[in-house]
């Protein structure tokens, strides 16, 4: 369960963080404005999988993080009424979002091995994600 909670408090810090980068877009560097939520997005969805799947590998919940990001992205080139009114309500573009953008693919990688890499080092040095006896992490 403490895994578990870790993983919740990340995404929720991801989208918060994500969120003000939208808000705040024109305070910030133009660089952080324009790739800072989609790369925020993919770590918040990298931190779901983990509450999820707390005990799965760093690797395997990475991928299915990235395959996940890049489904959503690519369905951005399908455009049908029915999915088009899902992304014009506010939660719809937030998850689905609008246009595919090939950089946004790149954004995803970024953020989801930000995640792996700091669960990674924070695993290794005892943190309270560590795994527990008997887990396979």
């Amino acid at each position: 369960m403490r895994r578990r909670s870790w993983y919740f408090l990340a995404a929720i810090v991801a989208v918060a963080l994500g969120l003000a980068s939208r808000r705040f877009r024109a305070s910030i560097p133009t660089f952080l404005g324009e790739y800072a939520g989609d790369t925020l997005w993919a770590l918040m969805v990298f931190c779901v999988i983990g509450c999820f799947l707390p005990h799965a590998k760093v690797l395997y919940r990475a991928i299915l993080a990235y395959a996940f990001s890049c489904t959503v992205e690519f369905s951005q080139l399908y455009h049908a009424p029915w999915i088009d009114a899902v992304r014009s309500t506010t939660l719809g573009s937030l998850v689905l979002g609008h246009g595919f953008l090939a950089t946004d693919l790149v954004c995803y990688g970024v953020g989801i091995v930000t995640g792996a890499v700091v669960e990674w080092q924070l695993s290794r040095h005892g943190s309270a994600i560590r795994p527990h006896r008997g887990d396979n992490n």
